[in-house]
């Protein structure tokens, strides 16, 4: 049947609607499509990789800081005598000054002045001087102070065994006895005898050789009464006789 002009013109409007309506939905199909570079597929299925963590540097092994090193305590102490007792012996004239006037008894009882042996310049062994006299007397026989003074130093000695150190009263003079057998009841270090009194008994200690029972006795003149053993030694002998 034919179409008139009305009919006509409806259809061209209805085909150019068609014809704009695909138009749109292609251009939009179009735009949605995906990107020829990339594979759907694959990107769906690629496994997200998680970046592994640096691993951790080992610890540096500490050097250690050298601890310090506390510097000793430095304490004082008291040079002992020596074993070969005061040094060096005395001029004849410096001994000669006392004689007469430093009033000495024999500091071993019972012992007469006559009995008494100058062994002062007599040798001994490694090359030394007696530089003291030897008084020989029964073993346990007391030996008393020669003078009055202050029992300063009882002393174990190598070669002297038990002895004794005494300063004299004008601190000027120290008087060693040893080969002691032992001390007096009581007697210390510090303790003010007087002339006579009982400060031990006559042994064979030290170097004496067993059974040489005698009382070792000297005298040295002390600038320093703390340094003691420095001294210079004297004959007790005429001092005694």
């Amino acid at each position: 049947m034919a179409l008139g002009v009305t009919g006509r013109a409806r259809l061209r409007v209805l085909l150019l609607a068609v014809l704009a309506v695909g138009g749109l939905g292609l251009l939009i199909w179009w735009r949605a499509r995906p990107s020829p570079t990339t594979n759907p597929a694959k990107t769906a299925a690629a496994p997200i990789l998680k970046e592994s963590p640096s691993p951790s540097p080992e610890p540096a092994t500490p050097i250690p800081t050298p601890t310090a090193v506390p510097s000793p305590t430095v304490t004082a102490v008291e040079t002992p005598p020596p074993e070969s007792g005061q040094t060096p012996s005395q001029p004849q004239s410096l001994n000669e000054s006392f004689v007469g006037k430093l009033k000495l008894i024999i500091p071993v009882v019972g012992v007469k002045r006559e009995q008494l042996l100058d062994t002062f310049a007599d040798a001994r062994s490694e090359g030394r001087v007696h530089d003291a006299i030897d008084i020989p007397a029964p073993a346990g026989t007391p030996v008393v102070a020669a003078a009055d003074g202050e029992i300063i130093k009882l002393f174990q000695s190598e070669r002297g065994g038990t002895t004794i150190y005494q300063l004299s009263q004008d601190r000027e003079l120290v008087f060693y006895y040893a080969h002691l057998q032992r001390y007096a009841d009581g007697l210390v270090s510090g303790k003010f005898v007087r002339q006579g009194e009982v400060i031990a008994y006559v042994g064979d200690t030290g170097n004496a050789g067993a059974g040489n029972f005698h009382l070792h006795f000297s005298i040295a003149i002390v600038a320093d009464p703390k340094r003691y053993w420095e001294g210079i030694n004297i004959n007790p002998y005429p001092l005694l006789r």
